[in-house]
């Protein structure tokens, strides 16, 4: 074959390649985008598909306990407006979000189907004694609130004091330690949330506190005081007569 007839040769081959992919998708031929056409990431390399604000709601889900309306309003409207996407992509992730439009608060949990083996990234950070006995206390307080129709609780950290400490075991002699840890408990709840310092020692109880303790379970944890508390009168009674 002639110089002339290969270049008439590759000529045809080119141009029937172009023809079909013009002609259809039957080539399997996908036309380049140009550089310019790609969609701006928010970062080098940046495959995500949401936008700066909704990345930030997501974020603010999975590193926080709770997105409160009143405290986030940008963040909430955001929320809002993209609920049915942020879902969607923390069910990716096993994780289900509440959104409680009453009260302004949105929350994550743990998916634990019984029928599905699935990796658990949400660990339980359970509460400490004191921390138990605190919670308790200012969910009591703001159901007694509540009840009198008082729009919000308020509590003194001495009032919280003094009553936690009757839960303690009355021959304890180290009352210093048991003050500092009730005083950190309510630090930690103080940090989730859960209350708030309008003044030195004295603090509002905010609505999260129905939300980390319902009611079903306020009830569950009185009568295990109370259990415990009967249990504590027996001890000292047999203490005392053995004693004599």
């Amino acid at each position: 074959m002639s110089e002339t007839a290969v270049e008439e040769h590759i000529e045809e081959i080119d141009g029937g390649a172009e023809t079909d992919g013009e002609a259809g998708t039957d080539g399997g031929f996908i036309e380049p985008v140009p550089m310019e056409e790609d969609p701006e990431g928010l970062f080098a390399g940046d495959s995500g598909t949401l936008d700066a604000a909704v990345r930030r709601v997501l974020v603010r889900l999975l590193r926080g306990r709770f997105l409160v309306a009143d405290r986030n309003r940008a963040q909430w409207k955001v929320l809002l407006e993209n609920q049915q996407l942020i879902e969607s992509r923390l069910h990716d992730l096993f994780i289900h979000l509440v959104v409680d439009h009453d009260r302004g608060i949105a929350y994550k949990r743990q998916v634990r189907p019984a029928e599905l083996d699935v990796p658990i990234l949400l660990k339980d950070d359970p509460y400490t004694r004191a921390e138990t006995l605190v919670l308790v206390h200012l969910r009591t307080v703001f159901q007694r609130e509540q009840g009198a129709g008082e729009s919000s609780a308020r509590v003194d950290v001495e009032e919280v004091e003094q009553t936690v400490l009757t839960f303690f075991d009355p021959d304890d002699k180290n009352l210093a330690a048991r003050q500092t840890e009730i005083r950190t408990a309510v630090r930690r709840l103080e940090k989730e949330g859960l209350i708030e310092e309008e003044s030195e020692g004295r603090f509002r109880v905010t609505p999260l506190v129905e939300i980390v303790l319902s009611n079903e379970r306020l009830g569950e944890l009185r009568e295990w005081l109370r259990t415990q508390n009967e249990q504590n009168q027996q001890s000292q009674q047999e203490n005392q007569e053995n004693q004599r």
